[in-house]
């Protein structure tokens, strides 16, 4: 057998050849994003070649430039001082990390702010860095495309909160639609009269006049913003939730209505210790709450997602041509990994073809994952043996990948786990493993199996070994191998065929082809 098309496939359709070494791509290997909010100044530089881009370097100041802004209409003086500090360092970073200039977006505070002029001024000034000052409807749109980069094709209703705003907008079919700003930002409300009563007030009828812009919206709500994320780290913390991943986190209605009680009847300060929020960020999180429990009140949304991407991953979206776009940001991000880290990059690819055999009845969704398995499954060979599954493990369901739920995180981390390792148990994963149906844990072990056993039959130049044949009905496992293959399969390749077979109930039988 060869390495033709007829042998392994050319474009490993349906996901087309890789782009990250397109020059349209690598144009993209260093972007360097500062984000100017009303509460924090951050500076993210992206590798955003991969479509999935990994965060080179991710800084962030709290520095509260909209603090009391409610009253005297100014930006916080302190908060000047810390932001101005701030990017200095930033512009510094960047000309040592060859990147500059950057590209700087202000938002709420710098926006509506007497002195925001005055402040852009002086930050060009003193560093060369020029803020781009954005409308509340720009500032949707760009935060909606930070949710496009991690989910292209998605549909619902991105809310983003800021420190002195809140904006809406709309996704449909990987295009961002209607969107709004409001005045619901924390420390915009700090400032209400009549306490908490009157904060209800406004809230409602701030909501009441959204919803009328928007319309109904009973999709998927993602929500993007440090509040929003604060809020789901503490309804992790209240459900005892053994996966601390931020992104792709889900929670319904009836979860934030007990975490939202939850934090009222909460010590703020312990909570905040248990939960590793910052201070500044807590003060925040109970006004926060008020408008997310109006928020679900008004539009009533199906369930409830938390992006990390935002308006700073919607600026590199921005700059992605629309080929890039409109790939699969785990597929893109697990090439880019293999070709990076593994020992023979574009083996995964012969690998895939070698174990699809086991799951040629599998929907689309469980294709995608076997995918990103077999990019992934050497990628950890660095990892002392002793540790290695564990560390493929972590890596999976920690890593900063697009497009993935945590119950597939976890199945891919499963898989990954049984490329190094025949048994599951006994390793620090059990509560993870609860996440994930008996079914999908048997899918698991049966691919990470399959990649074990395919490991063993390298050939040069990615040349195919052989091919597997399965009947489920029968429960038979056909192994039929090249004759150029035939002294791969010695007696541990063989055993772990056999552990392979013994997954899936089988018996065996193996063929040696003639060339």
């Amino acid at each position: 057998m060869d390495g033709s098309k007829e042998g392994i496939g050319a474009e490993w359709e349906p996901f087309g050849k890789p782009l990250f070494d397109d020059p349209q791509a690598r144009r993209l290997s260093r972007v360097g994003v500062v984000d100017v909010g009303s509460n924090s100044v951050r500076l993210v530089v992206f590798d955003g070649a991969a479509r999935s881009p990994a965060y080179f370097y991710n800084e962030k100041i709290m520095c509260g430039l909209g603090a009391g802004m409610s009253e005297t209409g100014r930006l916080n003086p302190e908060g000047r001082v810390r932001a101005l500090s701030a990017l200095r360092r930033f512009q510094k970073l960047a000309e040592g990390m060859g990147i500059a200039p950057l590209s700087a977006v202000a938002t709420a505070a710098v926006r509506d702010a007497e002195d925001g002029p005055d402040f852009r001024a002086e930050v060009e000034r003193e560093t060369g860095l020029r803020l781009w000052v954005i409308g509340g409807e720009e500032e949707a749109r760009l935060s909606a495309q930070g949710v496009l980069l991690g989910w292209p094709g998605s549909y619902g209703l991105v809310c983003d909160i800021g420190g002195s705003s809140m904006e809406l907008a709309e996704i449909r079919n990987g295009r961002v639609g209607k969107r709004v700003s409001s005045n619901l930002g924390p420390l915009k409300l700090q400032g209400i009269k009549g306490g908490k009563k009157g904060r209800k007030q406004v809230i409602k009828e701030t909501m009441d006049k959204l919803l009328e812009t928007m319309g109904p919206q009973h999709d998927r709500l993602f929500l993007v913003g440090g509040s929003w994320r604060a809020i789901a780290r503490i309804d992790m913390e209240r459900r005892g939730y053994p996966l601390h991943v931020l992104h792709e986190y889900r929670m319904s209605a009836r979860s934030v209505s007990a975490t939202v009680k939850f934090i009222e009847k909460s010590d703020l300060e312990e909570l905040r210790g248990r939960c590793n929020i910052s201070q500044a960020r807590m003060s925040l999180v109970p006004l926060a709450a008020e408008v997310l429990s109006r928020l679900l009140r008004t539009f009533g949304p199906k369930d409830i997602a938390i992006s990390s991407y935002g308006i700073r991953e919607g600026l590199l979206y921005e700059q992605m041509p629309q080929v890039l776009r409109d790939r699969d940001p785990l597929i893109e991000s697990c090439r880019f990994a293999e070709s990076k880290d593994a020992r023979m990059p574009g083996f995964g690819r012969v690998l895939y073809n070698f174990v699809m055999p086991l799951f040629k009845n599998a929907p689309p969704p469980r294709r995608r994952l076997v995918k990103a398995a077999c990019l992934l499954h050497d990628v950890s060979w660095r990892a002392h043996p002793d540790y290695r599954a564990e560390v493929t493990f972590d890596n999976a369901t920690r890593a900063n990948l697009g497009g993935l739920k945590h119950s597939e995180r976890i199945f891919l981390g499963l898989a990954l786990l049984h490329r190094y390792k025949n048994k599951r148990e006994g390793t620090p994963f059990d509560a993870l493993f609860d996440m994930v149906e008996d079914r999908d844990i048997q899918e698991a072990e049966v691919l990470g199996k399959a990649m074990r056993f395919g490991a063993m039959l390298w050939m040069s130049d990615h040349e195919a070994p052989g091919e597997l044949r399965w009947s489920p009905r029968k429960k038979n496992l056909e192994l039929r191998l090249s004759k150029r293959a035939e002294p791969l399969f010695g007696e541990v390749a063989e055993a772990r065929f056999l552990s392979l077979a013994q997954s899936l109930g089988a018996t065996t039988e193996v063929k040696i082809l003639r060339d």
